[in-house]
C-alpha cells in the first residue's frame, strides 16, 4: 500500500530536488510571511508557493510593549511560544495552499521575530523568538532556527544574513549589481562582478513608515507611498535626521528598530517651529530611507550599474520613484524580473539558509557580518524521522 507522504517526498527527491520552508516576520510585524522553496542542482530555486499569514493583533501590541517598557520573564516566555504557534500556523497554511504533504518538506527555516539586536554593546546579544520546538511538533517538518546568534558568537554583526543567498541568486559575473532589500530596515548586499561580496544595513527601510502611518492614519502602512506622495520634504527634518551616528559607520554594522523608532522621530521633530505635517513627516522619512540606501550603495560600491530592490518596500512606488531619482544613470528595478518576487526573496533566503544548515555548510558571509570565519547557522530541531 503506497503511503502518499512518503511518495510525494520520493518523488521530489527522484527529480534530483529538495523542498524547503521559510519563514520570517520582519520588523514592521504585518504578518508572517511563509515561502515553499523548490531547490534542484544546478537551476535558480523555484518559488512553489507562498502567503502571509497576518498576526493576531494583540500579539503585536505585546510584543511592541516588550520591545519598550520592563516586562517579566513570564511575558517574554509566553510571547515566545505564542510566537512558535503563530509560525507553525502559516507553516501549515503555506502547506495546504500549495497541496503539498509536510513528509515532502525536508525542513522549515525559520528566522523569528526579532525582539532586540544589539551588536555594538560590551556584550553583544541578538534575540529571536518564536519556539521552533512548537513549529517541528506542530507540523512533523524538522525545523532550523536561531540562525544570528552563532555568527555573533564568532565575532560578527549577526546580520544581516540574505547576502549569501543573494550571492547565490542574483550575482552577475559581467557586470557590478547591488540587491537593496527594503524590509523594516534596509540591507544592502552589494555584488561586484570582480571581489568579494559585501553588505550592511543602510538604516530604517518601513519601519518609521509604518509607525507613523500607524500613528496618524489608524492604519498598517502608506499603501504605495500615497500619503507621504501628498507632503512635502522638510529639510530640516531631514538634515537632524541624517545627523544619526549610525549613518557614518563604516561597515561592517547592522541595526534595528532597537535605534529607529518614532521617539528618535520625534525628538528630531522637537526642534522644528512650527511642526510640519504629518504628511510631510511622512515624505521626509521616505526620503530618509531612499538618500541613506543611495548613498550607501554608491559609496561602497561606485561603479554599480544595477540595483535590484526587494522587500515590502518594492511595492511602495513613491519610495522607488524616491530611490531612483538618488541613483541617477543605474537601473533600478525589482526583483521579480529576474523571476523571483520581490516580496518572497527574504523567506527564501530563510529556506535556503536551512539547507545550507542540513548540508554542513557556513550560511554567513564574514566579509559582510565581520565574523572571524565561515560558521555553519542555527540550531536544528527534528521532526520524526530526521536525517542528516
Amino acid at each position: 500500500m503506497h503511503n502518499p507522504e512518503t511518495d510525494a517526498l520520493a518523488s521530489t527527491q527522484a527529480s534530483g530536488g529538495e523542498i524547503y520552508a521559510g519563514l520570517l516576520s520582519g520588523t514592521s510585524m504585518d504578518g508572517v510571511d511563509a515561502a515553499l522553496v523548490r531547490f534542484v542542482p544546478d537551476a535558480a530555486p523555484e518559488l512553489m508557493a507562498a502567503v502571509e499569514n497576518p498576526l493576531p493583533p494583540d500579539l503585536v501590541r505585546r510584543t511592541r510593549r516588550a520591545m519598550r517598557e520592563p516586562v517579566t520573564a513570564a511575558e517574554f516566555g509566553e510571547l515566545d511560544a505564542l510566537w512558535g504557534e503563530v509560525f507553525a500556523d502559516a507553516a501549515r497554511c503555506l502547506l495546504r495552499q500549495a497541496g503539498v504533504a509536510a513528509a515532502a518538506v525536508r525542513a522549515i527555516g525559520s528566522h523569528g521575530q526579532t525582539l532586540w539586536h544589539a551588536p555594538t554593546r560590551p556584550t553583544p546579544f541578538t534575540w529571536q523568538i518564536g519556539d521552533p520546538t512548537r513549529i517541528a511538533e506542530a507540523t512533523g517538518i524538522t525545523t532550523v532556527a536561531d540562525f544570528r546568534r552563532r555568527d555573533m558568537a564568532a565575532g560578527g554583526e549577526g546580520a544581516p544574513l540574505v547576502p549569501a543567498f543573494h550571492r547565490a541568486v542574483f550575482q552577475d559575473p559581467g557586470a557590478d549589481r547591488a540587491v537593496l532589500n527594503i524590509g523594516g530596515i534596509a540591507n544592502v548586499t552589494l555584488l561586484p562582478a570582480q571581489g568579494a561580496v559585501a553588505g550592511f544595513d543602510t538604516g530604517p527601510g518601513n519601519t518609521l513608515l509604518d509607525a507613523w502611518a500607524r500613528k496618524h492614519l489608524g492604519r498598517p502602512y502608506d499603501a504605495h507611498g500615497r500619503w507621504a506622495a501628498s507632503g512635502r520634504i522638510h529639510p530640516d527634518l531631514l538634515e537632524r535626521l541624517l545627523a544619526e551616528d549610525y549613518f557614518r559607520r563604516p561597515p561592517p554594522k547592522s541595526t534595528g528598530p532597537e535605534r529607529f523608532h518614532l521617539k528618535w522621530v520625534e525628538r528630531a521633530l522637537g526642534a522644528s517651529t512650527p511642526p510640519p505635517a504629518p504628511e510631510d513627516v511622512q515624505a521626509t522619512l521616505v526620503e530618509l530611507t531612499a538618500c541613506t540606501a543611495a548613498r550607501a550603495i554608491l559609496e561602497a560600491l561606485p561603479g554599480v550599474r544595477e540595483i535590484l530592490v526587494c522587500g515590502g518596500g518594492a511595492r511602495n512606488a513613491h519610495l522607488m520613484t524616491r530611490l531612483a531619482a538618488h541613483l541617477p544613470g543605474r537601473r533600478v528595478r525589482e526583483t521579480d524580473t529576474l523571476g523571483v518576487p520581490a516580496e518572497w526573496v527574504e523567506a527564501m533566503a530563510f529556506a535556503w539558509l536551512a539547507r545550507e544548515t542540513l548540508e554542513g555548510r557556513p550560511g554567513n558571509l564574514p566579509s559582510v557580518t565581520g565574523a572571524r570565519r565561515p560558521v555553519i547557522l542555527g540550531a536544528i530541531h527534528p521532526a520524526p524521522g530526521f536525517r542528516s
